[in-house]
């Protein structure tokens, strides 16, 4: 059980009820999700958490590491098609799953070739430098398109005990191509005004899936 719900999220106004629409119905359809920040504690896990558990109960989430040994915990052919998690592509690992180079390359040619989900995080000022370090530990642009959705969360006041967590950007991805995606934003928070935008349509999840779970969420406001 995540700490957090989407619900949850909602109603402290870390995402707006589209936002969170949107990230349900992916879930749902199975999409790879990517979460992004600068400072320690943004909340990029609790948000993921809490994205995988709106996923059907029947899809399972396999926490990869290097505890697993030379397979990272990358299930066998015989088992359940799920998500692929990692704690964190990093080059300086916090625990074993925070994983770099050929390890971050292995879990995506697993996914690509099984059709696993992936769904992890990073540390980067944005969508395009979030890339860069994907690209960076070696994973292919074919690899890297595997990537559904980014999520780019900010945080508020100190990153020890921040005034406030808010999703600044959630883009769609469509490929990527040397190293840089081409992405759709399709929602955003503006600081001064403190509300949230849906910029365009997604193109990702279907829209009756997107709109089920919109009046799901908008009920939390």
């Amino acid at each position: 059980m995540a700490e957090l719900t989407l619900r949850d999220l909602v109603s402290n106004r870390t995402l707006a009820p589209g936002m969170a629409a949107l990230l349900a119905a992916a879930a749902e359809e199975r999409r790879s999700l990517l979460m992004v920040a600068i400072p320690r504690m943004a909340g990029k896990s609790t948000l993921m958490e809490a994205i995988l558990e709106e996923r059907d109960t029947d899809v399972p989430v396999y926490l990869l590491g290097t505890r697993h040994g030379d397979s990272l915990g990358i299930p066998s052919t015989s088992k359940e098609i799920g998500y692929l998690t990692m704690s964190e592509i990093a080059r300086h690992p916090v625990t074993d799953s925070y994983l770099w180079g050929e390890h971050v390359q292995q879990i995506f040619e697993a996914a690509r070739l099984a059709g696993h989900a992936i769904a992890t995080s990073l540390h980067a000022n944005g969508v395009e430098s979030a890339f860069e370090v994907i690209s960076d530990t070696g994973v292919t642009d074919e690899q890297a398109s595997l990537i559904d959705l980014v999520v780019y969360i900010r945080s508020i006041g100190n990153w020890r005990n921040p005034e406030r967590r808010v999703v600044e950007y959630l883009y769609e991805v469509d490929s990527v191509e040397a190293g840089q995606p081409n992405t759709r934003l399709i929602h955003r928070w503006h600081e001064i005004s403190d509300t949230f935008e849906e910029v365009s349509k997604s193109a990702l999840v279907p829209a009756e899936a997107y709109k089920r779970q919109l009046e799901r969420f908008n009920n939390v406001m």
